[in-house]
């Protein structure tokens, strides 16, 4: 009874523990996958309230005399909800009620009345102290005078089976007919429209060199921080070490005017160069390098084996999990940086533009379609988010088998 008790204990707390998990996993992957849904609807659709999950597009049907085919939208018959299509919308429908009877109303559209005396000679009535117009209104085939109370803007419905059944109601109050579907041309329209094809490329080469040069300096740093012995090295690495704690702000000034004098200003070199040294790499191979063993470096050297070949052919090789991580690091800063391409690059120079640049002017350019600008950010959120995924394993193993010594 006791060991029966403890299972159910221990499943209700694993149940709960999961729960949690995934209610919060799905809390935190909610935007993602609604700026994802929301990248493949059309304009539309993207602003009505209360907003959806899945896209969906009206639906339309041909009606014999008519060219286009006409939208669907539910209408209520007799307490029964049926599908009609709008023949035609913005018809002006006035609310006419006898001056000495406002409550005995009739609904007629403007074109259907003519003013009492003609347009020149339009007779009025006092009616609450104030001086109203009237216009002829036929109820039951008798022409009774009647004044304006309200008017609205109605559209005509048809049924598609019998397009002499007719009813007029509001569009705007009206149910559209919808079926979920998708647009994937819209990630097509954005790279047509905001040359994105040519920032993705641009991104894609800036942050493969980066993480290239990185890791080459990197490598080289840490070792030679890690196994190398020469006068002033531990205190050199702490200087280098304290460089990252010097917000990146401070260094903008003083890189921008670097750049002006190299010439590298509005040019990918600026975007590339400056970012292939990094102490926080450094720091990452030292201390991953610290924990090789050395005894199989100096049976190598016994063997007559050079600094670069133990490098090349022992450590590096046995180093993955600590280079994947560095190198996913570097993936998502590099794809991801903003304000120095703000700041280096042109905004009118659209051939060396990378995503993030991109997506900014398409803010502007695509403000009225968040559709479109959507799909730019699926564009620029989905490689980063597959390298992670594909690269946390590394990082796990490498956060588990590295510790920091000095």
């Amino acid at each position: 009874m006791k060991l029966q008790s403890y299972r159910l204990i221990r499943f209700l707390n694993n149940f709960f523990i999961y729960f949690v998990l995934t209610l919060f996993a799905f809390i935190m992957l909610f935007p993602f996958m609604y700026m994802l849904s929301t990248s493949f609807k059309i304009p539309a659709d993207t602003f009505r309230y209360p907003p959806r999950m899945l896209p969906r597009d009206p639906v339309t049907i041909e009606v014999d005399g008519f060219e286009k085919p006409l939208p669907l939208y539910y209408v209520e018959i007799n307490g029964e909800q049926k599908e009609f299509a709008l023949a035609q919308s913005n018809i002006k429908i006035g609310i006419y009620a006898p001056a000495d009877n406002l409550s005995a109303t009739v609904e007629r559209r403007l074109t259907e009345v003519k003013p009492t005396g003609g347009v020149t000679n339009q007779q009025t009535v006092v009616v609450n102290d104030k001086e109203e117009k009237l216009f002829d209104v036929e109820v039951d085939g008798q022409i009774i005078p009647m004044i304006l109370i309200s008017q609205t803007t109605v559209g005509e419905f048809i049924n598609p089976e019998n397009p002499n059944e007719k009813v007029s109601q509001n569009v705007r109050l009206s149910t559209p007919v919808e079926s979920i579907s998708w647009h994937p041309e819209n990630y097509k329209q954005i790279i047509e429209l905001n040359n994105m094809a040519r920032a993705l490329t641009n991104t894609a080469l800036v942050t493969i060199l980066v993480v290239i040069g990185q890791l080459v300096t990197s490598v080289f740093g840490g070792y030679a921080f890690a196994r190398l012995k020469f006068p002033g090295r531990d205190t050199l690495f702490v200087f280098y070490l304290g460089t990252i704690m010097i917000p990146f702000v401070m260094l903008i000034v003083p890189l921008y005017q670097l750049m002006v004098v190299i010439g590298w200003t509005d040019r990918l070199a600026a975007l590339i160069i400056p970012w292939i040294f990094t102490a926080y790499g450094t720091f990452l191979m030292r201390q991953h390098f610290i924990t090789f063993p050395k005894e199989i470096e100096e049976a190598a050297l016994l063997d007559g084996a050079s600094r670069f070949q133990i490098l090349k052919n022992i450590i590096i090789p046995a180093s993955v999990p600590a280079l994947a991580t560095q190198a996913t690091f570097t993936f998502l800063y590099a794809w991801n940086s903003f304000i120095w391409p703000l700041v280096i690059i042109n905004v009118g120079n659209e051939k060396n533009h990378v995503l993030t640049l991109a997506l900014n002017v398409l803010r502007g350019r695509a403000s009225d379609t968040p559709n479109l600008i959507l799909a730019g950010a699926a564009i620029a959120i989905i490689p980063p988010l597959i390298v992670f995924i594909l690269g946390q394993r590394f990082f796990v193993e490498s956060v588990a088998s590295s510790g920091v010594k000095g």
